[in-house]
This record gives structure tokens, sequence and C-alpha cells, in this order.
């Protein structure tokens, strides 16, 4: 089933990433199932990459001037090899949400508990929100 996923930070002017869609199997029942679900996917979408071997890294005018408005100018390189441990990530992931870290929202219905009961259908707008903890002095 294709579903889309929205993921959003509050306090950016821009969202990490636009409406995009996302192939999730049918047997979804919860909200625990889906985060288990989506964390499997990625980590395995982790893993697979590989580690860029570029002799000479450049950016184009073009690619400078595009990562600019986004804040942060890189070559998107990957230095290392290291893999992500599936159950740790899956793990990391449930307590987040639990400790209010991130909010799940389907078609603008927000979903408060893992085990809340959600019936996924096609084309379904699915939107993580990470709440960003302000830091400073009191005083």
């Amino acid at each position: 089933m294709q579903v889309f996923i929205n993921v959003k930070s509050i306090g950016k002017r821009k969202p990490i990433l636009a409406k995009e869609p996302y192939e999730l199997p049918d047997d979804i029942n919860t909200l625990k199932d889906l985060i288990t679900t989506i964390v499997t996917k990625e980590v395995h979408k982790y893993n697979e990459r590989g580690v860029d071997e570029m002799l000479i890294p450049f950016l184009s005018d073009a690619q400078i001037k595009d990562q600019s408005t986004a804040g942060k100018v890189g070559f998107g390189r990957l230095y290392s090899d290291k893999k992500a441990h599936l159950e740790k990530a899956i793990n990391v992931a449930l307590v987040a949400f639990v400790d209010g870290l991130f909010k799940v929202v389907i078609n603008e219905r927000e979903i408060e508990g893992l085990d809340t009961q959600i019936n996924l259908q096609e084309n379904d707008l699915l939107t993580f929100i990470r709440l960003t903890f302000l830091a400073g002095r009191m005083w």
C-alpha cells in the first residue's frame, strides 16, 4: 500500500521532507506496528548504503545555492561503513515516542498511544512532527 509521509520539525521554516510517497505492507494494525515497520525499512536502507569513495569531491554552484537555502552546505559524503542495529533503533524510536519527542498524525488525527488501533488506507498522509525543546537560562 502506498501512503505519503510528511516529516516536519517545529521551529523550522521548511519541512525536512515534503510529502513523499512511501510503501507499507497491509498488515499494520497499531501505531507500534507502524513505527516498527518504518524504522525497519529505514535501517535496512541505511545499512545498504555504501561508503563514499569520491576522489575529488566538489559541489556545483547550483548545489551550493540549493543547499544554502536549507541552512547547511555539505558534500553528503559517507565516511563510515558502520551499520545500524535494528532492535536498538526500534527500541529508541518507541521510547522517543513515549517520551514525547515526536508526534504522529494520520490524516489530521493525532495518534496518542503505541497500542492505538489504526486503519491505514491507500494514499493516507502520515505526518511525523519532531519536537524541539528550547534551551537557555531561566534568569
